[in-house]
Parts: structure tokens; C-alpha cells; sequence
């Protein structure tokens, strides 16, 4: 939902109709029933699916992931910064 809010009270607001969907049928024991409420939630998952969904730019596929890669562990920090010791 957030790719399709940009305004936090709109995507709270949302929110929090699907929680109370959620909510009430917590208390579900029929197996059949739980199937087609299932069916039902993924179906909703797909429609609100975003085509360009937004990324934390540090995450796998966000603009700075792996920009500055560690170094590797051979390689050690100087921090003497040219001093003869």
C-alpha cells in the first residue's frame, strides 16, 4: 500500500480497514472457509500490487544497493594516516 499512498494518514487509514478485515475472522475453525478467505486475500494481494513499486534505495534493487560493496577481508583500515609510529 505505501507505493500507492504517498500520504501517510491515507496508507493508516487503509491500513487499517484490512486490519479489521483480518480481524474479523481471526476466530475462523472451518477449513473450507479458511481456503476461500485465502483465496480471497491473495486475490486482493494482486490487485493492489504496485507496477513500479517503490524500494528503499539500500535494499536489494534500490538505487544504492551494493554501491560501495565491504571491502574484502584481507584488505585492513590504516588509520595512522602517513605518522611514522
Amino acid at each position: 500500500m505505501l507505493s500507492w499512498a504517498i500520504r501517510r494518514d491515507l496508507f493508516a487509514q487503509e491500513a487499517e480497514v484490512l486490519r479489521k478485515e483480518f480481524e474479523k475472522n481471526k476466530d475462523m475453525t472451518d477449513v473450507g472457509q479458511i481456503g476461500r478467505l485465502i483465496q480471497k486475500g491473495q486475490a486482493k494481494l494482486q490487485e493492489y500490487q504496485h507496477p513500479d513499486p517503490y524500494i528503499v534505495p539500500y535494499y536489494p534493487g534500490g538505487s544504492l544497493y551494493a554501491r560501495n560493496p565491504p571491502f574484502p577481508e584481507e584488505m585492513h583500515q590504516q588509520l595512522d594516516f602517513g605518522r611514522e609510529t
